[in-house]
C-alpha cells in the first residue's frame, strides 16, 4: 500500500515537484529577462535564463548543503519527451501552399542552407575532437559531431545522443551536449544583436514599427470547432498530439523489437535516438488522415487550431530548454572545459561566416532577414530565429518566414545523412574518418548547387 506523503516522494511527489520548479525558474527567468534591460536587449530567451538559474541554485545547494534540489534524470526525460511533442505540435498545424515558384526555389535554397551549414558544424567539431583526441585528451574522438546537433537542434537531441554514444566510451552522461546547446543559445543572442547593430549604424537596415494588429483569423480560423462544447479545444490539440507521439512510441518499440530478434544494434539506436522525427511522421499521416476524412465530409469541422499547436510547441521547447540546462553537471563541463570552449568558438565563427556569405549570394533583397532568421535558428532554435527576424521585419512584409517555414522540407531531407551517419561517427575511429569525409562532401555539394543556383538566377529572366 502507498500513500500521497513523504515516505513515497520519489514515485508520487518526485515529478511534480521537478516540474513546478522547472515553471517557477521560467517566471522568474522572465521577470529578471523583463527588468534587467540588458538581457532584453540580448534577445536572451526566459526558458534560458530560468534554466541558468536553477542550475546555479542547484549547484550552490550541492556544495553547501551536499543535496541535489533537482533530480537530474527526470530533466533529462523532460528534454528528451519535450524534443518529440515540440515537434510534433508544429507538423500539426496546417500550412497553407505557396503558390509563387520564386519562394519555392528560394526555399529549397534556405532549406540546402540549413544542411550545408549542418554539415560544416559537424566537420569542423569532428575535426576539433580528433586533435582533443591524438593530443592525448580523454575526449571521445566523436564528441565534436555534437556540436550540429547542439547548435541546430537544441538541448533534445544534443542529450539523446551525447548518453548514446555512451555505448561506444564517451562520458559526457548527456552534460557535454546540453552544455553546448546552452551556449549556442547565448551565441544566437550576442552574434544576432551585434550584427543588427552593426548594419543598422551603417545603414543597411531600415527601421520598422511593428504594426502587427490582433485578428480573430490568428487564433482560429473558419468551421473549426467551438472552444468549449463536450470537450475543450484545447483538449482535442493536446489528445491529437498525445496519438501522435503514442503512434511514435509504437513505431519505436517495433523497431527496438527488430533490434533484439536481428542482433542489429542500429535498429534499437534509431529507434530511441529519433523520436522527433517518428514525431514528425506520425503527426504527418494524422493530418492526411483528418484532411482525407474532412473532404469526404465524414469530418465536417476543422479540428487542428494553428494558434493553440504553437502554443503547445513553445510550451514544449520552454520546458526543454529550462529542464536542458538545468540538468548539466558541473563536474563534466569542467573535465572537458576546453574542448567545449573551442567547439563553441570555432561553431560560432564558422557558422557566422558561411550563413553570411550564403544570404548575401542567394538572398541579395532579403540577405540581412534571411540570415538573422537562419543564424539564430542554425544556433539556438527557431524562435530565436523569429525573435532576432521580427526585430528588423517586426510585421513579416519580407517574404522571408514564408521561405523559412516552406524550407523546412528539403531541410529535413539534406540534414537526414547526418542523423544516419551519427552511429558510424561513433562506433570506431575509422567509421568517424569515413563519416567526416562524407559530411565534407556534403557541405561542398550543397555549396556549389547554392553558388550556382544564385548564379543561373542572374543570367535568366525571371517567369514571375
Amino acid at each position: 500500500m502507498w500513500r500521497f506523503d513523504l515516505t513515497q516522494f520519489d514515485s508520487v511527489w518526485s515529478v511534480v515537484i521537478n516540474v513546478g520548479l522547472l515553471l517557477i525558474a521560467l517566471l522568474v527567468g522572465n521577470a529578471l529577462r523583463r527588468t534587467i534591460p540588458l538581457l532584453k536587449k540580448a534577445f536572451i530567451p526566459s526558458a534560458l535564463i530560468g534554466g541558468l538559474l536553477l542550475f546555479l541554485v542547484n549547484l550552490i545547494v550541492e556544495k553547501t548543503a551536499g543535496v541535489s534540489i533537482i533530480d537530474a534524470r527526470i530533466m533529462q526525460i523532460i528534454t528528451y519527451h519535450a524534443l518529440g511533442v515540440g515537434f510534433i505540435a508544429m507538423t500539426m498545424k496546417t500550412i497553407e501552399k505557396d503558390k509563387n515558384t520564386k519562394i519555392g526555389r528560394k526555399a529549397l535554397q534556405n532549406g540546402l542552407l540549413t544542411g550545408g551549414t549542418y554539415m560544416l558544424q559537424a566537420v569542423v567539431g569532428i575535426a576539433i575532437s580528433l586533435v582533443f583526441y591524438y593530443a592525448g585528451s580523454s575526449l571521445f574522438y566523436a564528441a565534436g559531431v555534437i556540436l550540429p546537433l547542439g547548435f541546430g537542434q537544441g538541448p533534445g537531441n544534443a542529450l539523446t545522443w551525447d548518453i548514446n554514444f555512451g555505448e561506444y566510451g564517451f562520458d559526457g552522461n548527456g552534460s557535454f551536449g546540453l552544455t553546448i546547446a546552452s551556449i549556442g543559445f547565448i551565441v544566437a543572442s550576442v552574434v544576432g544583436v551585434t550584427y543588427i547593430n552593426i548594419f543598422k549604424k551603417k545603414g543597411k537596415i531600415a527601421e520598422r514599427t511593428a504594426t502587427l494588429e490582433r485578428k480573430v483569423e490568428h487564433f482560429e480560423e473558419k468551421n473549426e470547432i467551438e472552444d468549449c462544447e463536450s470537450v475543450d479545444k484545447t483538449s482535442i490539440q493536446i489528445a491529437l498530439c498525445t496519438l501522435s507521439y503514442g503512434l511514435s512510441f509504437v513505431i519505436m518499440f517495433l523497431f527496438a523489437k527488430l533490434s533484439d530478434v536481428t542482433g542489429i544494434k542500429l535498429f534499437n539506436d534509431v529507434a530511441w535516438g529519433f523520436n522527433f522525427i517518428w514525431g514528425v511522421i506520425t503527426a504527418t499521416l494524422i493530418k492526411v488522415v483528418i484532411k482525407a476524412l474532412e473532404n469526404k465530409k465524414v469530418i465536417k469541422s476543422r479540428y487542428i487550431n494553428n494558434y493553440q499547436m504553437d502554443r503547445i510547441s513553445g510550451f514544449s521547447f520552454d520546458m526543454m530548454i529550462i529542464a536542458g540546462v538545468a540538468a548539466i553537471d558541473f563536474n563534466i563541463v569542467a573535465k572537458y572545459a576546453w574542448p567545449i570552449v573551442v567547439l563553441s568558438i570555432a561553431g560560432a565563427i564558422f557558422t557566422t561566416i558561411y550563413v553570411r556569405l550564403i544570404c548575401k549570394c542567394c538572398f541579395k533583397e532579403i540577405e540581412h532577414e534571411t540570415f538573422l532568421i537562419n543564424f539564430g535558428t542554425l544556433t539556438g532554435t527557431a524562435s530565436n530565429g523569429m525573435i532576432l527576424l521580427r526585430e528588423i521585419d517586426p510585421n513579416f512584409e519580407t517574404p522571408t518566414s514564408s521561405i523559412f517555414i516552406v524550407s523546412q522540407f528539403p531541410a529535413m531531407v539534406a540534414v537526414a545523412p547526418l542523423l544516419l551517419m551519427l552511429n558510424m561517427s561513433a562506433r570506431s575511429l575509422t567509421g568517424c574518418l569515413i563519416s567526416m569525409g562524407v559530411f565534407f562532401v556534403l557541405f561542398i555539394a550543397y555549396t556549389v548547387f547554392l553558388v550556382v543556383s544564385s548564379k543561373k538566377k542572374k543570367t535568366q529572366p525571371d517567369e514571375n
